[in-house]
C-alpha cells in the first residue's frame, strides 16, 4: 500500500476540481467517486447549469480548464432582481446590476453541468498524479500516527496524509470523523429545467423574489434559458408530477411574456432545499469542503462559488505547508484553511437563510420594506458596485487560484 499525500472522498465537480489543483501543485492524489465513471460522464446525468462567478472562473482558467469551457460559457452581462408574484410581473422597483460597472469583465458564467464536468473528467483522466478509483464506497477511516487509512467497499485500502471530504451534505467523512452538522428543511423544492424561447435574452440573468420561494432565470448559449424554480414542498410535487404541457402553464404567469414563447428544452429535476452547516470544518487529518462543509439555499447562485473558494484556499494551504516541509495532515495545517474559511461560509449561509425568510413571504408590509431596500441600493452606485464585486466573488482574502494564479 503506497500513501498518497491526498485523499478525497467524493467525485463531484467539487472533489474533482480539488483533485486537480492539487495534482496541477505537485501533490499525489487519490479520489474516491462511489458513481461508476460512466454515469459521471453521461450527459443526461444532470439537469443543473451553474452560473460560475468571475473569482469561479478564474480558477478555471488556472486549471487550464477554460479553453475546454470558454466556447460553451455564457456570459452574464447584468443581474435584475426584483420582488414578483404570478401573473402580475416584476414590481416597479429592481436591482440592476450591469457589467460596465464592474470594470472587470462579466460577472461571470453560465455553464451547464454536463459541459463542466465532462473537461474536468477528461482533465483528471490525463493527470498521472491523480488516482481515480470510481464506483467505489468507503466503508471505513481510520487515523494512524502517520495518516489516514480508508478501507473501501471492494476491500481495498487507500492511505494518505490528509483525507478530504467532498462528498456532499450528508457527508460520510464527517459523520466518521464525529463532525456534527446543523440542519434545516425550509419546506422548499427546487424545480430545475432549461428552456428555449424565442426572444434573445442578451446574457441578463433574472432573480424574481416570489412569495412561495425564488424564480432564478438564467442565460445559457443561444435563445436558452436554465430556470431554478422554488416552490413549497407540496406545490412542487403537485407541479413536477404535471406533463410539460401542464408544468409550462403554471411557469408561464411566473415567468412572464419577455422572452416569448417558452418550451422545454431538457430534462425536469428537483432538489429538496435545506441549510446545512458543519460545527467545525475540520478534525484530525480530516478536512471537509463543498457541501460536506456548507450546504445553502441557491437564492444568491453561489452554492457552487462558495465551494471553490474552499478548493482554492485548502489548495493554497495545503501546498504552502508542503513547500515549507510541514506534514500537510497536522492540526496547525488545517487550522490554516479553517480560519480562512469556516467564517465566511458560515456568514453565507446565514445571509442566504436571511434573505429567503425575508423575501419568501407575501407580508405586505414586508413587501413594501423590500422594494424600499432594493431602490436604496439601486440608487447608490458605491453600494451598488459592492454587491456586484461580491456577487463576482471579488471581495475578502482572495486566494491565488481566485486571482489567476496557478500554486
Amino acid at each position: 500500500m503506497t500513501q498518497r499525500d491526498v485523499l478525497i472522498t467524493g467525485g463531484g465537480l467539487v472533489g474533482t476540481t480539488l483533485s486537480l489543483v492539487l495534482a496541477q501543485a505537485g501533490h499525489s492524489v487519490t479520489l474516491i467517486d462511489q458513481l461508476p465513471e460512466k454515469v459521471r460522464k453521461n450527459a443526461a446525468f444532470d439537469g443543473r447549469s451553474y452560473a460560475v462567478a468571475q473569482a469561479s472562473c478564474r480558477l478555471l482558467q488556472a486549471a487550464q480548464l477554460w479553453p475546454c469551457l470558454s466556447d460553451v460559457a455564457q456570459p452574464i452581462n447584468a443581474i435584475k432582481v426584483s420582488d414578483g408574484k404570478a401573473g402580475t410581473g416584476p414590481a416597479p422597483f429592481f436591482l440592476h446590476f450591469d457589467q460596465a460597472e464592474l470594470e472587470d469583465g462579466p460577472m461571470g458564467h453560465m455553464i451547464e453541468d454536463r459541459h463542466l464536468r465532462a473537461a474536468l473528467l477528461d482533465a483528471v483522466a490525463h493527470t498521472p498524479q491523480i488516482t481515480h478509483l470510481a464506483g467505489e464506497v468507503v466503508t471505513s477511516q481510520t487515523v494512524t500516527h502517520a495518516g489516514v487509512e480508508v478501507t473501501l467497499g471492494s476491500g481495498k485500502t487507500v492511505s494518505a496524509r490528509v483525507l478530504i471530504g467532498a462528498d456532499g451534505r450528508r457527508s460520510g467523512t464527517a459523520t466518521r470523523a464525529g463532525i456534527r452538522h446543523i440542519r434545516w428543511r425550509y419546506g422548499q423544492t427546487a424545480m430545475v429545467t432549461a428552456l428555449d424561447h424565442d426572444a434573445p435574452h442578451q446574457g441578463i440573468a433574472h432573480q424574481y423574489f416570489m412569495p412561495s420561494g425564488p424564480l432564478a432565470i438564467l442565460p445559457l448559449k443561444g435563445n436558452r434559458s436554465s430556470i431554478v424554480w422554488s416552490e413549497t414542498e407540496a406545490d412542487a410535487a403537485r407541479i413536477h408530477a404535471l406533463d410539460d404541457a401542464a408544468y409550462l402553464d403554471h411557469l408561464r404567469p411566473r415567468f412572464g411574456s419577455f422572452l416569448g414563447d417558452l418550451r422545454l428544452a431538457g430534462k425536469r429535476y428537483t432538489y429538496p432545499l435545506s441549510l446545512d452547516l458543519a460545527q467545525s470544518f475540520i478534525a484530525e487529518r480530516v478536512a471537509l469542503i463543498g457541501d460536506a462543509a456548507h450546504g445553502v439555499h441557491p437564492i444568491a447562485g453561489q452554492g457552487l462559488n462558495a465551494s471553490l473558494r474552499d478548493v482554492a484556499a485548502l489548495a493554497e494551504v495545503l501546498t504552502e505547508a508542503s513547500r515549507r516541509g510541514e506534514d500537510i495532515g497536522i492540526g496547525p495545517v488545517l487550522e490554516r484553511y479553517q480560519t480562512w474559511r469556516r467564517f465566511d461560509a458560515t456568514s453565507l449561509a446565514l445571509a442566504t437563510d436571511s434573505f429567503n425568510r425575508l423575501f419568501s413571504n407575501d407580508n405586505p408590509i414586508l413587501r413594501a420594506a423590500r422594494q424600499i431596500g432594493v431602490a436604496t441600493v439601486q440608487n447608490i452606485p458605491e453600494l451598488r458596485r459592492s454587491f456586484m464585486r461580491e456577487a463576482a466573488g471579488l471581495t475578502g482574502e482572495i486566494p491565488k487560484l481566485m486571482r489567476g494564479t496557478p500554486l
